[in-house]
Parts: structure tokens; sequence; C-alpha cells
């Protein structure tokens, strides 16, 4: 394989490709991301992904991955929160109820000009967590990097209860979409990435068959 370039600074980003064993370089892209208006949350954040992996490629001399996630409830796309009672606002929303994450990558290759894009869509049901929860988790800082004011993988919080999807795209990272992506530029992706992926997030994944094509 030659040059790698992950587009983003997303420190759980980079956990999870590390999972694949391939050296990368980090090189984020700064753009805009502010949503169109009535632009559904597929193509918004399609449009992300590839902006960011175009942004990363026009200075790249490797293949560029790119990603982007939101946290949508009922149509809405809830952002990183600004403050604690934002955060506070969020997570109350969101508790007890069913809302959807949707992660956009690409894939795109600039001395050929190859391009792959896909959108993993997770319905994701928050547990009926108390208000001295919520309050416990914002003093912790957590909920202020992250869409939704949450943190899937968070070992104290843990408010996600549950899920029956990718848990790697809620996290920010579909690793089996990726994979999926990198074999169209003839990369090697790991036969036991599903392995690894679910021993790393211990979590057994319902839904990786489907998508890899194992059924």
């Amino acid at each position: 394989m030659g040059k790698l370039i992950l587009a983003s600074n997303s420190p759980r980003r980079s956990e999870l490709l590390s999972l694949l064993g391939w050296p990368f370089m980090v090189s984020p892209a700064n753009i805009a991301e502010d949503q169109h208006p009535d632009e559904p949350p597929v193509a918004y954040v399609r449009r992300l992904a590839h902006e960011k992996a175009s942004v990363t490629a026009e200075n790249a001399g490797g293949l560029v991955i790119a990603a982007d996630t939101i946290v949508v409830d009922e149509g809405v796309l809830l952002g990183k929160p600004a403050d604690p009672a934002e955060a506070r606002q969020m997570l109350q929303q969101l508790r007890g109820r069913t809302h959807q994450v949707y992660t956009g990558i690409a894939i795109l290759d600039p001395r050929t000009g190859q391009f792959y894009e896909a959108v993993c869509c997770t319905d994701v049901p928050m547990r009926d967590y108390t208000d001295a929860e919520i309050e416990a988790y914002i003093s912790s800082g957590d909920p202020f990097d992250k869409a939704g004011a949450y943190g899937i993988q968070n070992p104290d919080f843990h408010p996600v209860e549950g899920l029956q999807g990718c848990y790697a795209s809620v996290m920010g990272f579909p690793l089996c979409h990726l994979a999926v992506g990198m074999r169209q530029f003839d990369q090697d992706v790991p036969e036991d990435l599903p392995d690894r992926c679910q021993a790393a997030l211990d979590y057994r994944c319902p839904v990786y068959r489907a998508i890899l094509g194992r059924d």
C-alpha cells in the first residue's frame, strides 16, 4: 500500500483505522460545515465527507480517507454542544428515545481521480438515564467534542442500550463500509476485520455480514 492519509483529527477515527493495521498520516481538512437549505441528512453528510477528501487531496500524495458524522433527531441535526446548557438540553431530548446517526465516508486517489463514497445510517436507542447521570456526564467534559453531546463508547455514562446496528459508525467510522471501499482501490483488507472491531469495541455486531456480503 502507498501512503494513506486520514483527513480527520478525531482520535476515535484514528483508533478505529488503526485496527486495520495500515500505517497512515493524519491531515485534517478545514471546511465550512453549514447545512444547505433543505439539504437532507444523507446528502449533507455525504457532501461533507466528499469535500473533506477533496480538500485534503489537493496537497496529498496518497490515498485519502475522509468521514463525517451527524446526529439526527426527528429530522433535526444535533451538532456539538457549545456549553453545558446545550449539552443538557440535547441529552434530555434524546433520553429514552431512538434517533439516527449518519456517517459518510469518502475515499479519493488524487493520482487517478478514482472516488468512492458511502453513508451508513444507524438507529440509536438511548437508555432512560437520570438527570443526575446527565450532570455527572457533563461535569466529565466528554460531551463537548461530540455531536449530540454523547459518546456511545463512554464506559461510565453508557448512554445507548440495545443497539442493533454498526457501533463503529456511531463512533464516527464504519469500518466494514470502509473495507468495501478500499477493496475497490485494490487494497488488501484483513479478513478478520470484523473480529478485530468487535473485540476492540466489546460489541457483538449483527450487521457486518450483510455489509461485507458474507450472508
